[in-house]
């Protein structure tokens, strides 16, 4: 069986009693359009942006604990810059609380999203709950800084090349992004880690990694 984190690997082997010889860990990988080139004058004409903006992408789902980022959103505010929610925002299982001061895009389509990611001076994720935490990938992937939270699969996904703090310590995540996106220095640091990050993260080395277990199967 695969899974896509060490984490989502113990969960299995923990709540699900799965024998751990028979679970392999293959992590997703970052499409080639999330890049540092990508397109974001067009994005921005096309969605709205004129102000400076930090970024989340997530859909309506309270595990996502989008808000938490009212506070955030706030100081952002002060500074003239824009909390933006991009993710659909029909109502899930367990639906997010509302989010205060923060701009709601909906959905927005896959061509777009690596010019969002692009334009944002940071890229924020709260959830209490990833198994993966690919949209931190494609933010670093766009040379974004990254600020998560340090639990679930996301310290795991993220290493070192974000910023992660307890997602239920709004001023820790509000204080996070702002140094992420007011530390020149900071911002450089988790703009080249997080490239090498999400260059590691690519979807042939996945399926690379796909056809060599199923090529063990076969020999077996």
């Amino acid at each position: 069986m695969l899974t896509v984190s060490e984490f989502s690997r113990r969960e299995l082997i923990e709540l699900a009693g799965l024998d751990p010889d028979k679970l392999v860990v293959i992590r997703g990988g970052v499409h080639e359009r999330f890049r540092p080139t990508a397109d974001h004058e067009r994005v921005a004409h096309k969605l709205g942006l004129s102000r400076p903006y930090v970024l989340t992408v997530a859909t309506d789902d309270r595990r996502k604990n989008l808000s938490v980022l009212t506070h955030t959103a706030r100081r952002l505010r002060t500074l003239g810059v824009e909390l933006i929610w991009a993710g659909d925002t029909r109502p899930y299982i367990t639906r997010a609380r509302s989010i205060e001061s923060v701009r709601a895009l909906g959905y927005v389509d896959e061509e777009d999203l690596a010019g969002l990611y692009r334009g944002a001076l940071a890229f924020v994720l709260p959830s209490r709950y990833e198994g993966l935490g690919l949209p931190c990938l494609e933010a670093m992937a766009c040379g974004t800084p990254v600020v998560a939270a340090n639990r679930a699969a996301l310290p795991e996904t993220c290493g070192d090349a974000a910023l992660l703090v307890d997602p239920d310590d709004a001023d820790a995540v509000a204080e996070a992004v702002m140094r992420a996106t007011g530390d020149e220095a900071l911002r450089l640091r988790l703009r080249e880690a997080g490239l090498r990050r999400a260059g590691e993260r690519t979807w042939q080395r996945a399926a690379q990694e796909v056809d060599a277990v199923l090529s063990s199967l076969v020999d077996r």
